[in-house]
């Protein structure tokens, strides 16, 4: 299944492709609320949010559209948020993967790699600043080329999102 996709997306041992593409299937939708805008192009985005911010590059700018900016409201510099993206040029027929930092390959879910059914990807990072009114928020890094679609913004909250010991 990975003909006509290049040498960017041929299969590594070990790996296997779904028998049809996800993406063809069109069966649910996702509206895209705005877009993070990174120093990333796809020859040079890191592989991860630990990566991003070892490069010490200027913050992530998330802008918002215009229907989604009152949202904002309740968000404060300083407040840690989880970031939902849409890796839009990831392949999404890989469901068995084998990444070069791993010494076999694994199942999909058992994996951050944005190759995956559906490519969304999370983050979750600091909030710089945010301004409600032009919908823009900063925050410390991100992992994405420029441009990347935004899917939602939610609060990370310590006392939900830490899984039991």
């Amino acid at each position: 299944m990975t003909e006509g996709r290049g040498d960017r997306f041929a299969a590594r041992p070990g790996e296997v492709h779904l028998p049809l593409d996800p993406a063809a299937r069109g069966d649910a939708t996702v509206t895209f609320i705005g877009r993070i805008r990174t120093p990333w192009s796809e020859q040079d985005c890191p592989k991860n949010l630990r990566q991003a911010r070892e490069r010490g590059m200027p913050p992530a700018r998330v802008e918002l559209d215009p229907a989604y900016r009152a949202g904002l409201e309740g968000i404060e510099a300083g407040a840690p948020l989880v970031l939902l993206y849409w890796m839009a040029g990831a392949p999404r027929d890989l469901i068995r993967q084998a990444p070069k930092h791993r010494d076999s390959p694994a199942g999909v879910f058992a994996l951050r790699s944005p190759a995956r059914p559906n490519p969304v990807a999370m983050a979750v990072v600091r909030c710089l600043s945010v301004d409600p009114d032009t919908g823009v928020v900063m925050v410390d890094a991100a992992d994405c080329w420029d441009g990347t679609p935004l899917i939602d913004i939610k609060p990370w909250l310590d006392t939900v999102d830490l899984p039991p010991k």
